[in-house]
């Protein structure tokens, strides 16, 4: 008997979504520039699963491809309105100018619009991103004032555009490297440590515990802890509001999500993986400082473990030594470049090399990742779905799970269960490519 899925009875994406982002720097603006102009058909939108992906319904002999955002209510680009926080006073258009990720001549037809884009005053704590300190911040008697007025700037900026729902994505600095502690561990602690200005509450806490107070789906585009811990995740489900992260997968990361699985599937040894980086833009001073780069660091050493699994192969992976260096390097701006060498071994346990010399545009690679995550986790918002939204894992280099569950970061896992989340969500039937038909006359699933 076929299995009947229930799926899920989503509300439809009607009126304008709030975007708001803590961090208006390269990435934000990229994306930015990107969306104004993808209205005004000016660009393409590439690299985006919402708007240019197509997914398979049915079975192969049905050639059912189908664009994504007819699959499910996607919100319209022409429906979104950004706003945000920053350290810096520069608006939108001052900041991508200064970031330099795109050429002046893709920034001025929509100077307008990012022009009326201006950075609200932001949380900032120097102690969590000592490389940078900027004049745009708040002060408060403590951090639970900070976040009050969080909620206040949301207020008024949904009153300002008539917006109908809302999505924060964090876009700022990655913070300095820090684990859950007792204050985290429930929600009433926590928000006493708010009041107590307790240091181990971090400023994007802050802006997630304002979020979710307001039933506002959060996403941490950073390695850094942020609703990752017992205290936001309850919340989180209390209030209903989805939440995802952490660190949008790219360059260097992107590359081993998508090399390693074909290595384990055709079980050849890995003995060594070394990976280092150069960058100049404000990510790249950011991660000079040491303890910045650890919460990087942590979040791109536990791809390798996950994918290989060298406690099931550990003929092939218990040995593997892995290192990752990251250099600031200011004439390289945003074009980011990462070398990776490679030592494998196969038949016979005979040594073979694999190099890659990646030069990438780092933000040119986040600006659809950014985009997918905001568009699908305010999908799951009017879909009913609430917590770890373990289905964006696609998009992340350290994706959050449930308590007790190791990250899948094997990309094509990752994708399969993005695409049959979609599948489900759109009371569509699952596959699982078995193509039993063929051999046994049942349908294939």
């Amino acid at each position: 008997m076929k299995e009947i899925l229930r799926g899920k009875d989503i509300r439809p994406a009607k009126g304008k979504l709030g975007v708001l982002i803590p961090g208006i720097g390269a990435v934000t603006t990229t994306l930015l520039a990107g969306v104004l102009s993808a209205r005004k058909g000016l660009a393409r939108p590439l690299g985006s699963v919402t708007q240019m992906g197509k997914i398979r319904l049915g079975k192969r002999t049905e050639n059912r491809m189908i664009p994504v955002k007819e699959l499910v209510p996607i919100a319209d680009l022409n429906d979104i309105v950004f706003g945000g926080w920053d350290i810096f006073t520069d608006s939108a258009y001052q900041a991508a100018m200064k970031a330099q990720v795109l050429d002046p001549r893709h920034i001025d037809p929509v100077k307008d619009e990012l022009s009326s884009i201006v950075p609200m005053t932001a949380v900032f704590d120097k102690n969590y991103v000592k490389k940078l300190d900027g004049e745009n911040v708040k002060k408060g008697k403590n951090k639970m004032d900070l976040a009050e007025q969080l909620m206040k700037d949301i207020e008024n900026f949904k009153k300002l555009h008539n917006i109908d729902r809302v999505v924060m994505c964090w876009a700022g600095s990655t913070e300095a490297y820090h684990q859950s502690t007792k204050i985290h561990s429930d929600i009433k602690q926590f928000e006493e440590a708010m009041k107590n200005n307790d240091p181990a509450v971090t400023p994007s806490q802050v802006y997630a515990y304002a979020a979710l107070k307001m039933k506002i789906p959060y996403i941490n585009g950073a390695p850094h802890l942020t609703t990752d811990c017992p205290a936001l995740l309850d919340l989180a489900n209390e209030n209903n509001v989805p939440v995802c992260g952490k660190d949008f997968k790219t360059g260097q990361t992107l590359m081993k999500t998508i090399l390693a699985p074909g290595f384990q599937a055709r079980l050849l040894g890995v003995s060594g993986w070394f990976s280092t980086n150069i960058l100049g833009n404000r990510d790249g001073e950011v991660l000079d400082d040491p303890e910045s780069f650890k919460s990087k660091e942590v979040s791109k050493l536990g791809v390798l473990d996950t994918i290989l699994k060298p406690d099931v192969y550990p003929e092939l992976y218990k040995n593997l030594y892995h290192k990752i260096r990251i250099n600031y390097y200011p004439p390289r701006g945003d074009n980011k470049e990462s070398w990776d060498n490679i030592d494998i071994f196969g038949w016979m346990d005979y040594p073979m090399q694999i190099k890659i010399n990646f030069l990438c545009r780092d933000s040119i690679l986040a600006a659809p990742v950014m985009l997918d995550l905001i568009l699908f986790t305010d999908l799951a918002q009017r879909a009913g779905m609430h917590g770890i939204q373990e289905w964006l894992s696609f998009y992340f280099k350290s994706p959050m799970v449930k308590e007790g569950l190791y990250p899948e970061n094997d990309l094509f896992v990752q994708r399969d269960k993005m695409e049959n989340t979609l599948r489900y969500m759109a009371k569509e039937e699952l596959i699982h490519h078995t193509g039993l038909d063929y051999y046994y006359d049942v349908e294939e699933k």
